[in-house]
């Protein structure tokens, strides 16, 4: 079986710890507090104004639970905070903080960095289509019988 090449899936696995592994790395060596690869989801899908734990968890495909203690240990770094949600008075809403800004414009730098990196080692053309394909609408997932 050790000579079945890797399927599309494990590539593009493979492909999104390369570029995480690329950014808490560079994070962490320019004096930046390590982030976890869950903690960096929760940044990517925050909204401007805040989101609430239960659509943060909706978003990245886990429980509320694993979005909960990734947004503890953020606001336990002085990188996000809880506020209440105007339009619920059950619900707080997640946003980020003063700092947490800082820290994101930075980390959104460094993925710029590290795509240029990538198209010096397989070339600028290879980088376009990736983001052509990947940017594609792909519709529904198929159900394969």
């Amino acid at each position: 079986m050790d000579d079945i090449p890797p399927n599309v899936p494990q590539l593009l696995a493979a492909a999104k710890r390369w570029f995480d592994d690329a950014l808490h790395n560079s994070m962490r060596h320019s004096g930046e507090q390590p982030v976890t690869v869950g903690q960096a989801a929760v940044f990517a899908s925050l909204d401007a104004a805040g989101t609430s734990v239960a659509e943060l968890a909706r978003r990245i495909g886990t429980t509320r639970q694993s979005v909960h203690q990734a947004v503890h240990g953020l606001i336990g770094m002085g990188l996000l905070e809880q506020v209440p949600d105007p339009t619920s008075a059950r619900n707080r809403l997640i946003r980020v903080t003063e700092e947490g800004a800082r820290v994101h414009h930075k980390a959104l730098r460094t993925i710029e960095a590290i795509e240029s990196e990538l198209a010096a080692r397989i070339g600028h053309d290879a980088v376009t289509a990736l983001r052509a394909a990947l940017d594609q609408p792909w519709g529904d997932p198929p159900l394969i019988r």
